[in-house]
């Protein structure tokens, strides 16, 4: 049967088994996600899901139900590290013009990483981003956050440049790649494909569907262990050649580029 998870506003649906432990679903979203076993609270109308027990101990979860996932949190408001332990973690804040995002980052990610962090948890889209640190544009996509000496507590700026100021896309290149199944689906197939790197993963799908690759259904498309977007392109995920790109049943809701 099909659930919804939700959590942080987003939702996306997962295939899961009446027999099936609780633990189990956990694990699944961790490898959706990327979030912990130990930071995950699943819970439906208020009850919660206990790891030692299976999905048909709970009469209430039926086809359609949505489980409401709670990530733990630390004191102070600091969210808890939902990949692991690390002393190159950093709490900072992300402004706009009218409100603000507490996040947690790594020192050593890139500024496209915060980009596409801030896309997905507020719906900017990255094209618009201009981040400020300090009073200085962090204008360099592929250098570290440590590199502009952002660290714990900084605050980062975003402006959003107006649609004039956006640059045309270049030319679109095509892209060696490779499908990889989960075991449940074409039984964990490996699938090279050629594509354009400006295809959107909407379109990607269309084509796997047409050409008969995937059963007719709903799928989620993993890259580097993100969530792709349906309206985003290859070239916006920074799919490179030779990349895997994992395919999962399911869907998700969010804002678009």
């Amino acid at each position: 049967m099909r659930v919804i998870i939700t959590s942080w506003g987003h939702k996306f649906t997962m295939e899961v088994n009446v027999k099936e432990p609780v633990v189990e679903i956990k694990r699944k979203i961790e490898q959706v996600l990327g979030v912990p076993l130990a930071s995950q609270t699943l819970a439906v109308c208020g009850w919660e899901l206990i790891d030692g027990l299976d999905m048909e101990d709970y009469p209430i979860v039926t086809e359609g139900t949505t489980i409401d996932l709670t990530i733990k949190w630390t004191g102070f408001g600091t969210p808890l590290n939902l990949y692991h332990n690390s002393s190159g973690k950093i709490q900072i804040t992300i402004k706009f013009s009218a409100r603000q995002l507490p996040m947690e980052v790594d020192a050593s990610e890139t500024v496209r990483s915060l980009k596409e962090k801030i896309h997905i948890m507020d719906g900017t889209p990255i094209k618009r981003m201009s981040l400020f640190f300090c009073g200085i544009e962090l204008d360099e996509d592929f250098r570290n956050l440590s590199e502009y000496g952002i660290h714990s507590f900084s605050e980062i700026v975003v402006f959003l440049k107006a649609m004039s100021r956006l640059r045309d896309e270049p030319t679109a290149r095509r892209l060696s790649v490779v499908l990889q199944t989960s075991s449940s689906l074409l039984n964990a197939a490996t699938i090279p494909l050629e594509v354009k790197d400006l295809s959107t993963v909407n379109e990607l799908r269309q084509l796997l569907l047409s050409r008969k690759i995937l059963p007719m259904d709903d799928y989620l498309f993993i890259h580097k262990q993100r969530i792709m977007r349906d309206n985003c392109s290859l070239r916006w995920h920074g799919v490179g050649d030779g990349d895997f790109l994992y395919v999962f049943k399911g869907t998700l809701c969010h804002s678009e580029c």
